[in-house]
């Protein structure tokens, strides 16, 4: 299935994935083209947007422990240890 995170209502069922990321640029490209027909804000592509590198996460108090301990244990910040496992 091919989907499309600015256009979340999009989708295109092929085969293969190659058929379905065909078919989902195409019927993508498609709406663009008529939303600038009629004036329409096209959302920006997730691709090309402009990112901090900070956001907040709240996790339960066990786990922000367990992960202050890791972060300890290995020498590193609890960021670091964070950035790091998000990573992956």
């Amino acid at each position: 299935m091919g989907l499309c995170a600015e256009f979340p209502s999009l989708s295109w069922l092929a085969q293969t994935p190659e058929a379905a990321l065909k078919g989902i640029r195409k019927l993508v490209s498609e709406v663009v083209a008529d939303m600038v027909d009629n004036g329409e804000t096209v959302p920006e592509p997730i691709a090309t947007k402009h990112f901090s590198g900070k956001f907040m996460v709240r996790v339960p108090p066990d786990v922000h422990r367990q992960l202050a301990i890791q972060a300890a244990e290995a020498g590193v910040s609890l960021n670091r240890l964070a950035s790091a496992k998000l990573s992956h």
